[in-house]
């Protein structure tokens, strides 16, 4: 599934107003998709990659996440992790007219809806509680009929008063068609994310795409936020990422297994992308991994 034409998802919420949802990995769910509900997504296990609207960053285990609607979404955990896990994600999916309806009800909740409407660009809540974070998942999975509407109600009233709320999209994705501009350049993204190590040129993607290049690379900037280099640039580093922390390779061999011709182009890049050098961003990863490393031996 591509990263950039989203699948889409309906949620059947005939019978109840909220749906909470687990799952492991690798897992059919673990697709770029969107859907008109808003989404509180917790991540149990792994790292890798968070994909949200035109946002690409990193994610770890405990992180916690808001999207809105129609925003597309992934978390691609890193190909290092070889051995499937039983439950990586914990989500709650949930309508807009529910909380405004509920907000309508009671004006003293009425200060969440400033909480959905960031969360039409993407939330990553930094530093909330993961023990807190499970713990509300699992309130919210273990009630029924109006309890459980009671614990996802107190749920979003602590994330609305946490202070650490990072906004991810800078502008949301247009969604393809089939057959589409959009829908042809999401073949060229294909290609480069199974492909990240491989030399392909802003010409050979267009020629892909069967546009001109000036309309490609017109096109693949309206549709990911980036030029087409740039693109290539941050999946290479996010493969880089994956590797500095999950091995011992020197970074010059981990530069150029990543698709980096040589290590000045891989540092600059890196440095451009992350704000931090190769071997600045292995030490902080291995610190933020090592509790998870002894929490399962």
């Amino acid at each position: 599934m591509s990263i950039i034409a989203p699948e889409i998802e309906m949620v059947d919420r005939s019978t109840r107003s909220i749906r909470y949802l687990e799952h492991g990995w690798p897992h059919e769910l673990c697709r770029w998709h969107s859907h008109v509900e808003y989404e509180l997504h917790l991540i149990t296990e792994t790292r890798g990659k968070a994909f949200v609207g035109d946002h690409i960053g990193d994610f770890k285990a405990g992180d916690l996440f808001m999207t809105g609607p129609n925003l597309p979404h992934n978390w691609v955990t890193d190909h290092v992790w070889s051995e499937p896990v039983e439950t990586r994600d914990m989500l709650v999916q949930f309508s807009h007219e529910s909380v405004e309806k509920l907000a309508e009800g009671f004006p003293e909740f009425s200060q969440v809806l400033q909480l959905l409407r960031l969360a039409q660009s993407g939330i990553h809540f930094e530093g909330f509680n993961p023990t807190f974070a499970r713990g509300h998942m699992e309130s919210i999975r273990d009630s029924i009929g109006a309890e459980r509407i009671l614990a996802f109600v107190r749920f979003l009233v602590r994330l609305n008063e946490h202070a650490e709320k990072k906004t991810l999209s800078a502008a949301k994705l247009i969604q393809p068609e089939g057959g589409s501009k959009q829908a042809r350049i999401a073949e060229v993204v294909d290609h480069v994310v199974k492909n990240f190590s491989e030399s392909f040129s802003v010409g050979q993607a267009a020629k892909m795409a069967g546009m001109t290049e000036i309309t490609f690379s017109r096109n693949f900037q309206a549709v990911t936020g980036h030029s087409f280099v740039e693109f290539v640039n941050r999946i290479r580093i996010g493969e880089a990422c994956g590797m500095l922390y999950a091995s011992d390779d020197q970074i010059i061999a981990i530069s150029q297994t990543a698709g980096f011709k040589n290590l000045a182009n891989f540092n600059r890049h890196f440095l451009k992308v992350k704000g931090m050098t190769p071997s600045e961003y292995r030490d902080i990863a291995r610190k933020d991994l090592a509790p998870q490393l002894e929490s399962t031996s």
